[in-house]
């Protein structure tokens, strides 16, 4: 649409780039960032438009705006307006589990727990914290007067009524059975006990506990919340409900991941290949809703090490046949702080890194008698680890003799174990990043049925009985063990258009383009196909693309040239690869290409995908596809010409509304969309930087079309840093809104926003009030940095995917219809939220998307904000089915990702352009993520 405007507009225009192509006159009149830095400073006149802000004479940001340094008002969460009532009625069932309370006045008294040993050093193991606190309740229960208690494991600990005294201390003492002369060689020295039985005996440790009182947490809170109050100890009563179940699945024996619980049985084990297991378990939180508190109850999966013989572990972890191949460093690196249990002795120990010296090199002093008598005296001998076990231990050591120890001891005082004699405890939790095998194996492999599940949690409901806890006893808690029946409402499907002026109803949440021609589609003139991997026949794939476009309605030429990589240059590292293909691109096109087409050697895990997307999208400006065909069908093209045709500013269908600007209070006045997403580094790597990605819708009254902005920010940073970042002139701003909000109005034929509408995902409930106060004034004072006083109207919805409720139907025990969206009963019992499922559940359970309504400054009636929502899940370019989110939300997580890969393939220290920004904390610098070239930045690249 830019290149159909007319030129005054354009120049009115508020980008850069086009402002450095204005007559002088023009400039000096308009909001350039070049002339700001003159201009005098007079007092501020608010304008409304960027006509009348030519008018003006500029202010400064610190007398007038004051935009760095204004208090913007703090901002409530919004209560529910009403209830939709849209759509026709189906009759759901929802894995929540009814909770009454019939002695709402009890009082939790919350007291401090501090664990330390005999020399006043604290105890930081969880499961020795649990051993000591429940020998606490065995030794002194009279003098805790007969009080039951929760322990978190940690520091606190929770009781009904108050203990006897406000501050206690105790002396505990836990006795463990150890085998006698069953040790392993250290430096201090081994057992030579001769007999093979080994000899039992009790070794005894001190713990002192000090218990004072900390706060009281009345339960009433919660009775009063679910009437729809707000109260100060909600979150903590019910903290405290969930820290009881989760101190009953720690008796069980069970692995304890946040609010999920796994037991140690094999039957819940899913092998994903590479020495890691899935495991299958429960997750449990009590929330509060509409209908009263309630139980949600639902399975959940974390990944484990798969127990068994270290060596067969190594073996899958590396994939190789034999331990003559393994990789010894990158198993020292694994393998480091796993637990074992030493077959030999039945005990357990943690592993803090690996011998120098192979098994039958590695020598250490063993101290023995010296002679048959008691008397004697000790002698020192230097002996290996092998002569050890196999002579003094009379245990054979085979596969393990030439090959590193296990060292389980202290840093200063190895000790040694041979990997023959060395088994991973089970539930230890495997926290690294899973390969793209792997995480495609545990979808497929955990996916349940709706019948499958129900029985699931309705089962454990039965087994374990939680109501019958003394704690939850002593509150008149019960809980109801059938699933709650819910009313939910399924929405139409949207009509979409497309090519030809043809209309389409989807059906079951999907469409197809058999026999469709595309809406707009781009025509595809100068081209190239470059092919990385030998296993692609590329003539014919150019003929069946060019074939299939055609049908589709895309007329594309035959490409300039195909550029098959020397099989020489394979073994080069990615980065040289991806420069030497642009080396013969260049040398056999007269110019850069419009488009180039890349057939990599792997799916999804390739190693040239990040250079070369880098090379494209910010070096050169080519909008490029990557695709790694298995099987070239004619699905798989039209999947393919669909994103192609996007990235390319094509459209490949549209909303009927939306073509014919009927959208209900979008096309009445200019409105802007947002999808915010921040994505993070793999598990463990705080050293890598969080990637912030937002898109905008653009060419209004169109909601089918974005833009995104990306940046990087403080590892882990959950809050987007750079929304509205003032460089240091004070003048300049380089943030993601600045970049949004002039591409909206440059596509919108020059019209500003008035509303904007945000949808953020990622976040928790705890972070939705910075949401709308810190994040949302970034975005204002963005809008104000530009000179704008008429500040947009917004409305802010957190967009959430990783929660625990899942609908059912209740005729039969199948997937909700596409379209189902339930705001009653389960939902907050004041807040605005409500569930939807807008995809079709083919596959597993659906997950119905969880939308928090947190500000509505627009004014949505609950039918129109839950239509629109719906609308935005039919959208997405790149597929041919409703989607579970709304398609900007998508967009900026595929943003975020594709971003990231830019990152990936090189030292952080060379991606920095030099303007670090800053932690909140204050100095650590985040390099600077490489910016989009000019010709694909207003792109869909990552479609």
């Amino acid at each position: 649409m830019e290149k159909e405007l007319p030129p005054p507009t354009i120049q009115q225009s508020l980008t850069v780039e086009m402002e450095k192509e204005l007559p002088l006159p023009t400039i000096q009149q308009s909001l350039t960032v070049e002339m700001e830095k003159e201009l005098p400073m007079p007092t501020v006149q608010k304008s409304s438009t960027v006509e009348m802000e030519k008018e003006l004479p500029l202010p400064t940001i610190q007398q007038s705006l004051k935009v760095e340094g204004s208090e913007l008002p703090k901002r409530s969460i919004m209560t529910r307006p009403g209830f939709g009532t849209s759509g026709r009625r189906v009759s759901l069932l929802a894995n929540h589990f009814k909770v009454s309370i019939k002695n709402p006045n009890e009082i939790f008294y919350q007291y401090s727990v501090s664990i330390s040993y005999e020399d006043n050093m604290a105890v930081d193991n969880k499961v020795i914290g649990r051993k000591v606190i429940d020998k606490l309740y065995q030794t002194y229960s009279s003098e805790l007067a007969e009080k039951r208690f929760a322990y978190d494991g940690e520091k606190s600990m929770f009781t009904v009524g108050p203990l006897p005294q406000n501050k206690l201390e105790f002396t505990v003492i836990l006795e463990e059975s150890t085998a006698k002369g069953s040790g392993s060689p250290s430096n201090n020295g081994c057992s030579t006990e001769p007999s093979k039985r080994s000899k039992h005996t009790l070794q005894s440790k001190t713990f002192k506990v000090e218990i004072s009182y900390a706060a009281k947490i009345p339960l009433k809170s919660l009775s009063l919340a679910l009437k729809g109050a707000e109260t100060e100890y909600v979150q903590d009563a019910l903290r405290v409900l969930d820290i009881i179940l989760r101190q009953q699945a720690a008796k069980r024996g069970c692995l304890l991941v946040r609010q999920s619980f796994f037991h140690d049985d094999s039957r819940m084990f899913t092998d994903v290949g590479g020495g890691v297991t899935g495991i299958r378990g429960l997750n449990s939180s009590f929330r509060p809703t509409l209908d009263g508190l309630s139980l949600n109850m639902d399975v959940s999966t974390t990944m484990i090490l798969k127990p068994g013989p270290v060596v067969d572990f190594l073996l899958a972890n590396q994939n190789v046949k034999d331990l003559r191949y393994i990789d010894w460093v990158k198993a020292k690196k694994m393998l480091k702080n796993m637990r074992i249990k030493a077959i030999h002795s039945n005990k357990e120990f943690k592993i803090i890194g690996l011998s120098e010296k192979p098994c039958n090199q590695q020598f250490f002093s063993l101290k023995v008698k010296n002679g048959s008598n008691t008397g004697g005296s000790d002698e020192t001998l230097e002996i290996t680890v092998y002569e050890y076990f196999v002579t003094h231990r009379n245990i054979e050591i085979k596969s393990s003799a030439y090959m590193p120890c296990l060292d389980v001891g202290k840093p200063k005082r190895p000790n040694y174990l041979p990997l023959e004699l060395c088994s991973l405890v089970s539930l230890q939790r495997y926290t690294k990043a899973l390969s793209v095998i792997q995480r495609s194996s545990l979808v497929e492999k955990s996916r349940q049925k709706p019948p499958e599940r129900i029985q699931v949690v309705t089962d454990a409901m039965t087994k374990y009985k939680y109501d019958e806890d003394p704690l939850l006893a002593s509150c008149g808690i019960s809980i109801e063990k059938q699933l709650t029946r819910i009313d939910g409402r399924v929405l139409e499907a949207p009509k979409l258009k497309f090519g030809n002026n043809e209309d389409f109803l989807p059906r079951n949440g999907r469409w197809n383009f058999n026999n469709k021609k595309l809406l707009k589609a781009q025509r595809i003139q100068e081209w190239a196909l470059v092919n990385f991997s030998g296993r692609c026949e590329t003539s014919h794939l150019s003929r069946e693309l060019i074939n299939c476009g055609r049908n589709k309605g895309i007329e594309i030429e035959r490409p300039y040239t195909i550029i098959e990589e020397d099989p020489q240059c394979r073994r080069f590292s990615p980065v040289v690869r991806v420069e030497k293909m642009f080396e013969h691109i260049m040398a056999k096109l007269p110019g850069p290409p419009e488009f180039l087409l890349c057939v990599l050697p792997e799916r999804k895990n390739c190693d040239i995908y990040g250079p070369w997307k880098k090379k494209c999208l910010s070096d050169m400006g080519i909008v490029t596809q990557c695709i790694s065909p298995i099987k070239i069908t004619d699905q798989y093209l039209t999947n393919v010409l669909l994103k192609i045709n996007s990235k390319l500013g094509g459209t490949n269908s549209l909303l009927a509304i939306e073509h014919s600007n009927r959208i209900p209070l979008i096309t009445d006045q200019p409105t802007m969309i947002l999808g915010m997403d921040v994505s993070h580094g793999s598990p463990g790597r705080s050293d890598v930087p969080s990637v912030a990605a937002v898109v905008g819708s653009r060419s209004w009254p169109l909601i089918s079309k974005y833009r995104a902005a990306v940046r990087t920010q403080s590892a882990k940073m959950e809050m987007i840093e750079s929304l509205f970042k003032p460089l240091a002139n004070g003048l300049d701003d380089d943030g993601i809104m600045r970049e949004l909000l002039l591409d909206f109005y440059k596509s919108s034929n020059g019209r500003k926003p008035t509303r904007i509408i945000v949808f953020r995902d990622g976040v928790s409930e705890s972070q939705f009030a910075q949401v709308i106060n810190i994040e949302l004034d970034q975005m204002i004072k963005a809008y104000q940095h530009l000179g704008e006083s008429d500040i947009p109207k917004f409305t802010v919805i957190v967009a959430q995917k990783n929660h625990h409720t899942k609908l059912f139907q209740a005729s039969a025990p199948e997937n909700v219809p596409c379209g189902t969206v339930v705001d009653t009963k389960i939902v907050h019992p004041r807040n605005y939220d409500f569930y939807m499922c807008a995809q079709a559940g083919l596959i597993g359970t659906s997950r119905p998307a969880h939308y928090h309504v947190l500000l509505d400054e627009i004014g949505f009636s609950p039918d129109q904000l839950q239509n629109l929502i719906h609308s935005l899940s039919y959208v997405y370019q790149r597929s041919t089915a409703a989607i579970s989110i709304v398609a900007p939300v998508c967009y900026a997580h595929l943003a975020a990702q594709q971003m990231g890969q830019f990152m990936k393939f090189e030292d952080l220290s060379e991606t920095s352009s030099g303007q670090n920004s800053v932690t909140e904390t204050g100095s650590i610098p985040v390099p600077e993520m490489p910016r989009l070239h000019k010709d694909v930045a207003g792109s869909m690249f990552f479609c």
